[in-house]
């Protein structure tokens, strides 16, 4: 079976992929802070602690999309 790639299919993944990338960042971003407030991370500290979480933020995101792009373009969905 092939992918419906229509404007409306692939503007409701961009919709969902962007919902769910939000609320993702909102709590990798909550479970940061939380961590570098609690141990008192300042400056140069702080930046290597975000460049430590950038790796899983990038695959969780990649995941979200290509869910959201896989879910929105299957044809048994629509």
């Amino acid at each position: 079976m092939q992918r419906i790639k229509t404007f409306k299919t692939l503007s409701r993944a961009v919709s969902a992929a962007l919902f769910l990338s939000v609320q993702a960042l909102i709590c990798i971003g909550t479970v940061y802070w939380a961590i570098a407030e609690t141990l008192g991370m300042t400056g140069t500290a702080a930046l290597v602690f975000a460049a430590i979480f950038a790796v899983p933020t990038f695959y969780v995101l990649t995941v979200v999309v290509r869910m959201a792009y896989d879910a929105e373009t299957d044809p048994a969905n629509q």
